[in-house]
């Protein structure tokens, strides 16, 4: 096994090794950019560990591993544009630095890209990882049009909340483990747990960014801290505010999540505030540490040796403990 330090760097080289100059130049010059950005790159990364996990070579998982990653930033790209992100890993988003159509095919490029690597693969692991992807791409997207209707309701369940971004998430970073599995061709039951491991870390990891997203620092963050509470997303966070709120809290919070910041200068300091004082704030720290959990349950039924699980559980606890 390899550390993460290791399997980034591995993930970096075999990235470089694809750029060529391609035209026309507006269609990949954004796909250059936005993987440039480069980020933790922990869905490719899992893909990596994953292989190796079920004691195959990792080689082996770079085509699968990029793929994810030329997926993850694909839906970056357009999530960028849905929410009008200004940043993103703190440098302009692709639409902000070229244009929205641009951003928009470009976008369509990566997801065509992405596709193309599984074809390095012997038929019987082309066709797993392809109906694997396949399946996930799909959910990515109703994740992502669930997060979008649930803009426009006031009545937005948590277990709602939850399958949204259990699709919008967490089955990519479980995919890209189950990917990892495919590739060293282990069983059908280690594949299946390795991927419920992934889930259940994907879905804390997604808990955590939505709390990161209020109260993490904007040095270390990489995007506008308080998006959400602009964009008025009804978050784990404003959900469990709601729930816990007095009815005085919960005429407040909903007034605030009805308007822009322009007509309230003060407006995510005291979402904040109410996140803080309804307890919702505990609430999502209790729910992030709850999934993580789950996931360590799941790791312990996997078939490999002691060693290798701790080397996983380790990359979830330092996932959860993250800043950024």
């Amino acid at each position: 096994m390899h550390t993460i330090y290791q399997y980034q760097e591995f993930i970096s080289d075999y990235l470089q090794a694809q750029y060529s100059v391609r035209e026309p130049k507006n269609l990949y010059d954004p796909v250059r950019y936005i993987l440039s950005l480069g980020g933790k790159r922990m869905r490719p990364v899992l893909t990596l560990m994953s292989t190796e996990v079920f004691d195959a070579d990792y080689k082996k998982a770079l085509p699968a591993a990029l793929a994810v990653e030329v997926f993850h930033n694909f839906s970056l790209v357009h999530d960028d544009i849905m929410d009008d992100a200004p940043l993103r890993r703190g440098n302009e988003t692709v639409h902000e630095r070229w244009n929205i159509n641009t951003a928009i095919l470009s976008g369509d490029a990566m997801l065509i890209l992405a596709y193309q690597y599984f074809e390095q693969y012997q038929p019987e692991v082309f066709r797993d990882l392809a109906k694997l992807f396949s399946k996930t791409a799909l959910e990515v997207c109703e994740g992502q049009q669930l997060d979008v209707d649930f803009e426009i309701r006031d009545d937005v369940t948590i277990p709602e909340y939850l399958k949204m971004i259990e699709y919008k998430t967490a089955v990519l970073v479980a995919a890209a483990m189950k990917m990892g599995a495919i590739v060293a061709q282990t069983s059908c039951e280690n594949a299946d747990l390795i991927y419920d491991f992934g889930l259940n870390l994907g879905l804390a990891f997604q808990l955590q960014d939505d709390y990161l997203d209020a109260f993490g620092d904007p040095k270390t963050f990489g995007k506008q801290v308080g998006g959400d509470i602009i964009e008025n997303k009804k978050t784990y966070l404003y959900l469990k505010a709601v729930e816990f709120a007095t009815a005085e809290q919960k005429e407040r919070l909903m007034y605030l999540f009805s308007i822009h910041p322009s007509e309230s200068v003060d407006k995510i300091q005291e979402v904040k505030e109410i996140f803080d004082a309804t307890g919702a704030s505990k609430a999502t720290q209790g729910a992030i540490q709850e999934y993580t959990l789950k996931a360590f349950e799941t790791l312990r039924k996997i078939s490999i040796d002691n060693e290798k699980k701790d080397i996983l559980q380790s990359f979830g606890e330092n996932l959860m403990g993250r800043k950024v």
